[in-house]
């Protein structure tokens, strides 16, 4: 086999290259390989990372990186069969770095790299070579793809590229307890040599700390690592490359690792005994001190909860969740006459105990908290302090003693105390009290039956300071006595029938006694002695406290007596025994077969629910009247609203109505306010004695007029009518409006005013025509239409006939 790779007439000499390929026959990692077959080259796409058996390549040069000579590199050498040494043939490269990085002689195909090469930027480079003719600059043949590999050397030493590191491991773990891994990364060929090969080991902190050599894990050295002792530690790790031979590179990066807590400790009070002071006078709940067991421990792991051992009868504790302080406050009243000081045991437990470390002691800690009562000045105290309950008969004469109230002064100087009662409990003053001995006498003679329980409240005073006062209930309960005779429940009445046979059961009574004797009641009944030998009735006891009535003959004549009367005894079982009379009034009726009654004489005759058909007759009669009577009225008013329109319609225009402002003409009815006029009767009428004629009367008196003057035949009499008639009605109705406030300006003056052509209707004035005595003819009204016939009525009223043709 000869050093050279044929591809096609021309041969490719590799000289430096070669000396390279023939120093390694195994490959320790895949490389890119091309071999010539046949003349034609075949690529190889790069191998998998396994290790596979190298076989030898012709296609590539080698270079190693990191020259530093002063002199261009020989890389290796290109030649072709055709070329005889006579110069005729150009060799020329191109591709990656060509005429840059790689230089080749044209003559002799030598190949020189002129830069300095590092394999950790660019691994190889990829070119191609060409033969050419030198005058012709014709190629001689193919191209050929050739690789140039920089060789790796180790000049790249190890980088915690992720580093400063920070890890944590938990207090009191054991030996080879893993913290963390730290890796270390090699810019050298892993796959050339040992130079990528990295190793780790411990340089500051192997003490506490070990490293895996090869993993790069950190793991503890020891097992007493203590948080409360050292909470963290700085180590520095150090990778080493060519597996830590000598002359390998090394880096380092620095490892902090934070101690965790653990709870390991339990907690501690700084004292065994703290003192505190509080007054007697303290209300429940006052707070007395705060104490505080420490913890070493962090976080949770101080939580805390304080308990009473002893002295949880009058002082109780609770945990400050913000401060972890136990607050001691009081769960009673304190008294500095029985007791001036108090021991109260407060213990301290871990709330989240770890079982890991059960076995280091109790979690726990106690103290003891001493607790001084002060004495201040209290108010009297009452013996029952809850209140008194007494009882006396009713019948107690005033003046005697109920009971007695005890008070007295806690305080070690026991000063005197003064008892009066709180009047505004006792109103009436119907108890008294001794303000030395406190016994309560009656003021006023008592009744049970009024009142069974009086509630007063005895007021307690300290003798020389009055602002010391205690009050306290006293309830008095009046025991009965007996004093009231039994009576009948409700004046009794009964009835019996005139057929009744004897021993007929006809009434029960019962009694009633306002005493309540402790044994109960027990009433007996009887007969008055002058009704003893009564041969009508007889009395049966019916021994539960009531009595019936029965009858002792039958055959009763309401005709011959109607009413008996029948007195009965009532006796209570006492003491003493007292007794009352009642009275017990029996009505004879008439009853029908079946025992019910019909009349008694005394009584009204029952009446049977249902109405007779000569009552619903006579309900009918009246609701028929009563219908007839709406529609005579209805029908009435009817008739005077028409007489009324009647009217209304005949008197349409009695108002002189004046307008202060112009008009558009005889066809505007838009510019004025016509409700004045549609409205003729809805003002107050002025109330004089001389009302003058009323302006409903006015139609009324000028169609008479002229139906006189029409009669006569004296047509030209219509030009002396007496206007005087409409002169004081006007003014009445002007004297009316003037007294009358409350009414609108329904009497006004119109003016008509019409700018133009001269209006043949000239003034329509009609006070210019009461003021002028003229005789002028307004016979030309009955010519402008419907609209002012009634104004030509006014006026012109002798061509009424004349309208009517």
């Amino acid at each position: 086999m000869t050093p050279f790779w044929i591809t096609g007439p021309w041969t490719i000499l590799t000289v430096l290259g070669l000396l390279h390929c023939f120093s390694f026959t195994w490959s320790e990692a895949s490389r890119t390989s091309g071999t010539i077959s046949g003349g034609t080259k075949e690529e190889e796409g790069p191998s998998s990372l396994e290790r596979v058996k190298r076989g030898w390549v012709w296609n590539q040069f080698f270079v190693v990186e990191e020259y530093t000579g002063t002199e261009p590199l020989y890389v290796g050498k290109i030649h072709t069969d055709s070329d005889e040494g006579e110069g005729n043939i150009k060799y020329t490269i191109s591709g990656e770095g060509a005429g840059s990085i790689f230089i080749i002689d044209e003559l002799t195909g030598d190949i020189h790299a002129t830069q300095r090469l590092d394999r950790e930027e660019k691994a190889f480079y990829t070119l191609r070579a060409q033969a050419r003719d030198r005058l012709s600059n014709d190629p001689l043949e193919p191209e050929s793809e050739f690789v140039i590999k920089v060789q790796d050397i180790n000049d790249s030493e190890p980088q915690f590229l992720e580093g400063p590191y920070i890890g944590s491991v938990a207090e009191l773990s054991p030996i080879g307890t893993s913290v963390m891994k730290v890796t270390a990364s090699d810019a050298d060929d892993p796959t050339y040599g040992s130079s990528a090969r990295v190793v780790y080991s411990v340089l500051d902190g192997e003490k506490f700390f070990t490293v895996e050599r090869h993993t790069g894990i950190i793991m503890t050295a020891v097992a007493d690592l203590d948080r409360e002792t050292q909470d963290r530690y700085e180590l520095v790790v150090k990778a080493t490359d060519m597996a830590g031979q000598m002359g390998g590179l090394s880096g380092s990066t620095t490892v902090t690792i934070v101690i965790t807590d653990v709870n390991d400790n339990p907690p501690r009070f700084p004292q065994k005994m703290y003192q505190f002071s509080v007054s007697e006078g303290a209300a429940v709940g006052t707070p007395v001190g705060r104490v505080i067991a420490t913890d070493a421990d962090m976080g949770e792991n101080t939580d805390m909860s304080y308990l009473i051992k002893e002295g949880g009868e009058l002082f109780k504790v609770t945990t400050d969740a913000e401060t972890q302080e136990a607050v001691v406050s009081i769960k009673k009243l304190l008294d500095f006459e029985s007791k001036r000081t108090h021991n109260v045991v407060v213990e301290a437990v871990n709330k989240h105990v770890d079982p890991r470390f059960v076995d280091l002691g109790s979690f726990r800690d106690q103290t003891i908290v001493r607790v001084s009562v002060s004495d201040i000045d209290e108010p009297p105290i009452f013996q029952p302090a809850d209140g008194t309950t007494m009882e006396v008969q009713e019948d107690a004469k005033v003046g005697s003693v109920v009971g007695i109230v005890t008070a007295r002064d806690p305080d070690v100087t026991n000063k005197k105390v003064r008892l009066t009662i709180d009047r505004t409990t006792d109103q009436d003053l119907i108890f008294h009290i001794d303000p030395d001995s406190g016994a309560i006498t009656l003021g006023k003679i008592l009744d049970r039956e009024t009142a069974g329980w009086h509630n007063i409240t005895v007021k307690a005073v300290e003798a020389d300071n009055h602002s010391m006062v205690s009050y306290s209930p006293v309830s008095i309960r009046i025991l009965d006595v007996n004093d009231n005779p039994p009576e009948l429940a409700t004046p009794y009445e009964a009835s019996v029938c005139e057929d009744a046979k004897p021993g007929q059961l006809i009434h029960t009574i019962s009694v009633v006694d306002k005493d309540e004797p402790q044994s109960g009641h027990r009433f007996l009944f009887t007969l008055a002695p002058d009704a003893a030998s009564s041969r009508h009735f007889t009395l049966w006891d019916v021994k539960d406290d009531t009595a019936g009535i029965r009858t002792q003959r039958s055959g009763f004549n309401r005709h011959e007596q109607n009413v008996y009367f029948l007195p009965i005894l009532v006796v209570d079982s006492g003491p003493p025994s007292l007794s009352s009379t009642g009275t017990l009034t029996i009505h004879v009726c008439g009853c029908d077969t079946e025992g019910a009654i019909q009349s008694c004489n005394a009584t009204a005759y029952v009446m049977s629910a249902a109405l007779s058909p000569g009552a619903l007759i006579a309900l009918l009669v009246c609701m028929l009247i009563l219908i007839v009577l709406v529609l005579l009225i209805l029908t009435l008013k009817r008739h005077r609203k028409g007489q009324r329109m009647a009217e209304d319609e005949e008197d349409m225009r009695d108002n002189v109505i004046k307008y202060n402002d112009e008009g558009g003409g005889e066809q505007d009815t838009e510019a004025y306010d016509m409700s004045a006029l549609r409205n003729l009767y809805d003002f107050p009428e002025a109330k004089t004695c001389d009302s003058g004629p009323d302006i409903r009367s006015l139609p009324q008196w000028i169609q008479a007029n002229r139906v006189s003057l029409g009669a006569d035949g004296a047509t030209a009499a219509a030009a002396t009518t007496d206007f005087s008639l409409f002169k004081g009605y006007i003014r009445k109705k002007v004297e009316q409006a003037d007294a009358d406030l409350t009414v609108p300006p329904y009497d006004s003056f119109q003016t008509y005013a019409f700018e133009g052509a001269s209006s043949p209707a000239l003034s329509l004035s009609s006070i210019h025509t009461l003021s002028n005595t003229s005789e002028q003819d307004f016979s030309y009204l009955h010519d402008w239409g419907p609209r002012f016939r009634q104004l030509a009525g006014y006026y012109a009223p002798g061509n009424r006939e004349e309208d009517g043709s």
